[in-house]
């Protein structure tokens, strides 16, 4: 065990969220990592280990409060809309930043020019240009399992000119831990619904944009539903895919194979199918591809299940900061 001193010091921001919470719990069990600020604004100066059992006894503090030039990266876990600006101010202070907001992912011209030389954080795509980055912008949940889903398909053509539709359910910590009558116990439990519905939900921008990168021109349409799962974690997304040619089910686990097959954190199924329970608790994303009888044309239902606060927040952005550090990309994941 290396000395408390040898550690690397690293700081969260948002740190009493559901991925927050889970932020800080990684780093505590990282061999290499040590928390020295953990920031929340509705509980400044309560004990870190009594709302993260096992993490340091430092007190919370706000996030003005944050030596932020004292750390040598940050995870940014704050809301949507808030974390941009922590974000220049994490790079202005010389620290590594990961960014789990949406804040960063898609680069738009009003983006100011500093954040749009952020890397889009998923290591299956991206890991070389991770480890030289100073900037991660860390994917979303939904999109981490779809876009991975769909990725071996997109980069070799075969995807067809009908729409790739998804349905996804999530656990209500997708949500947020912010109050909201939908995500009430007596709302949610013996219940299942979809939302956002009509291709409009936030995500389908991240979706899109990876997307045509992967394909160049004329990427396929995505249509995007999302479904509230009465669990509190794990996400669950069945992807029907219209191909240009015919694959069997033993070709289109190749193809997974081919690019997964070496992945520490993607599982290729060939027998059976994933479920929550098989990924909850675990970075690991479970993908299988099944070709669908008795339609016109082909078409491949690829499904995917992984823990929407690890691999699909969390567990990710640790992911992100091994490479960035030149780790071992397993280190206090496995």
């Amino acid at each position: 065990m290396m000395h408390e001193s040898s550690l690397l010091p690293v700081g969260v921001l948002g740190a009493t969220g559901y991925t927050g919470r889970e932020m800080v719990r990684l780093i505590t069990g990282h061999p290499r990592l040590r928390v020295a600020f953990a920031t929340s604004e509705s509980e400044a100066g309560k004990p870190l280990n009594r709302v993260v059992r096992g993490a340091p006894d430092i007190p919370m503090i706000r996030a003005e409060d944050a030596r932020l030039e004292e750390v040598e990266a940050v995870f940014s876990c704050l809301p949507h809309g808030a974390s941009m600006r922590w974000v220049e101010r994490i790079r202005r202070a010389g620290a590594r930043g990961i960014d789990l907001s949406a804040d960063l992912r898609v680069v738009t011209e009003e983006m100011p020019e500093w954040a749009r030389g952020a890397v889009y954080g998923l290591p299956e795509l991206y890991r070389d240009q991770i480890a030289d980055a100073e900037l991660v912008a860390n994917p979303g949940c939904y999109p981490t399992a779809a876009i991975l889903a769909i990725a071996p398909l997109v980069r070799r053509g075969l995807v067809g000119e009908a729409p790739v539709v998804i349905d996804a359910a999530s656990g209500i910590t997708g949500a947020g831990r912010s109050p909201k009558r939908d995500f009430l116990f007596a709302e949610a439990a013996e219940n299942f619904r979809a939302y956002a519905v009509g291709n409009v939900h936030r995500h389908l921008a991240e979706m899109r944009d990876q997307v045509e990168r992967l394909a160049g021109e004329r990427p396929p349409e995505l249509v995007f539903t999302p479904h509230l799962l009465p669990v509190r974690r794990g996400i669950l997304e069945t992807i029907y895919v219209p191909l240009v040619e015919e694959l069997s089910a033993t070709g289109a686990a190749g193809v997974y194979e081919e690019d997964y097959g070496e992945e520490p954190f993607v599982e290729v199924l060939r027998d059976g199918t994933p479920s929550l329970a098989g990924v909850v608790g675990t970075n690991l994303l479970s993908i299988a591809a099944v070709p669908l009888a008795g339609v016109s044309s082909p078409l491949l239902m690829v499904l995917a299940a992984e823990d929407n606060l690890l691999k699909g927040a969390a567990g990710q952005a640790l992911q992100n900061l091994n490479l960035m550090q030149g780790w071992r990309e397993t280190e206090g994941l496995t």
